[in-house]
């Protein structure tokens, strides 16, 4: 008997309902975005193009196409002065003074093992994960980024430094895995090649790729033809803008790799600097105050670019950002959920960036302890900056270079955010090695006695 034909139309309509609502026949879910974090080390605030008050000599066209595709958060801030403490931040999802540690010495002598890790929170969504170039979180193979969840690991352990042509100090190892290596070419350039491989073996799956320059950090060293392509009058900001063109080169090289793949669109990827630039390395960090080893906006605002095409509009934001609302932004476009047992200190920034919600006004801290002396608070538009016995209030809605020292004429204002920050500081362990929580606080019973700082003068070695 042959069925009508609005019969047969209905009957196969029903056949598809029921084939779409099969559990084994569903659409399998999107795939979770790559994660890429890069980390410049020691880059100026205004050493980059995107930077509109960037001097005439900065050349970082990479960066600059890079910065066109993405949100540029003009306020994005780091978590402390000095490169061993932000990366532990960064790291961990948590303010660094939550493990007591304070200081450079003190974070880049080791992370506890017990310290979950971005890597170790991304493993339930299959991410596999490389760590390249400078770790500055444990000195030895025991700390290894091998052992806290990444599959894969390029770079240095110990020291905030490393030679940029010779691999020979058998002390101070390049390691591939857990095993020593000996790399040869400019280091700078094998940081990026291996970043290229990574995503060449993996980019059929979800990915965390991890890589940290060690430039634009000392020593200053720089292919000699990169050096001659500029002329400022000074040897050492031609070295230096050489080492940031050269890291400009290796960003480019990742991105067209990953746009090559057919998986740009769907990369969240972020680029920071660890800390602000250090101002006897000629780095420029206009129109900001101070550079590395303060708390001024020089050494801890550093350029944030945030970038995922697939769901982020490109332009600029004036939200207040932090390096700790990297992970857990990632965790949250990888679908995973926030820890519970160690609650992270930053937000999730997409809903921010996507312009659902407004920017809110947030309270951030900073804090060296007693052997530094440097202090800091922004609550809103309020800053509030401690070096040892000095004080400094200013309105960074008005006054971004913070030339106008407000803590006079509005005491009640450093009233309100010394207690803020005192309250902040108080729930925070002492630091782990010697000295304070803040300069002028007694040491913790037992503390042995303050050893002499370290000489901060880097040596600059001539480029082969």
């Amino acid at each position: 008997m042959k069925l009508p034909r609005v019969v047969i139309r209905i009957v196969l309509l029903g056949l598809l309902a029921s084939w779409a609502a099969t559990p084994s026949s569903a659409q399998p879910a999107a795939r979770p975005p790559n994660l890429v974090v890069i980390v410049a080390d020691d880059l100026g605030y205004a050493d980059v193009r995107f930077n509109p008050l960037h001097p005439k000599e900065v050349t970082t066209p990479h960066l600059d196409r890079l910065a066109r595709e993405s949100v540029i958060c003009r306020q994005g801030y780091v978590t402390g002065n000095v490169c061993s403490p932000t990366r532990t931040a960064l790291m961990t999802g948590r303010y660094q003074q939550r493990l007591g540690l304070y200081t450079a010495g003190e974070a880049g002598s080791g992370v506890p093992m017990k310290e979950p890790l971005f890597p170790q929170f991304l493993k339930p969504a299959g991410y596999t994960s490389i760590q390249i170039g400078k770790w500055h979180l444990g000195p030895t193979p025991e700390l290894s980024p091998a052992l806290r969840g990444f599959d894969e690991v390029f770079g240095f352990l110990g020291r905030g430094a490393h030679d940029y042509y010779d691999f020979d100090d058998a002390t101070h190892p390049i390691y591939r895995g857990t095993t020593p290596v000996k790399p040869s070419g400019y280091l700078t350039d094998v940081w990026g090649d291996e970043a290229v491989a990574f995503i060449d073996r993996h980019k059929a799956k979800p990915f965390f790729l991890y890589l940290a320059f060690n430039a634009v950090h000392a020593p200053l060293q720089a292919p000699a033809d990169e050096i001659a392509k500029f002329n400022t009058g000074n040897k050492s900001r031609d070295t230096l803008l050489a080492m940031g063109k050269r890291m400009d080169d290796a960003i480019g090289k990742v991105v067209a790799k990953l746009k090559r793949e057919g998986v740009w669109e769907n990369t969240l990827l972020f680029f920071i600097s660890d800390n602000g630039g250090p101002l006897a390395q000629t780095a420029n960090n206009a129109p900001l105050r101070g550079g590395k080893h303060q708390d001024y906006e020089g050494g801890i605002r550093v350029p944030f670019l945030v970038c995922w095409p697939a769901q982020l509009k490109a332009g600029e934001s004036q939200a207040v950002v932090s390096a700790l609302d990297i992970l857990p932004t990632a965790l949250a476009a990888a679908g995973l959920a926030r820890p519970v047992e160690k609650p992270l200190d930053g937000i999730n920034l997409l809903p921010v960036l996507r312009g659902e919600i407004a920017p809110q006004p947030r309270d951030l801290f900073w804090c060296s302890g007693s052997e530094d002396g440097w202090w800091a608070v922004r609550s809103g538009d309020w800053k509030l900056v401690g070096d040892r016995g000095r004080i400094g209030l200013f309105d960074l809605s008005q006054d971004i270079s913070e030339k106008t020292d407000l803590s006079k004429t509005m005491p009640e204002k450093v009233a309100a955010l010394t207690k803020l920050h005192d309250a902040w500081l108080a729930a925070m362990p002492n630091p782990v090695k010697a000295g304070g929580k803040r300069h002028g606080m007694e040491a913790p019973a037992g503390t042995p006695p303050k050893k002499a700082k370290a000489d901060r003068k880097k040596k600059t070695a001539p480029p082969p």
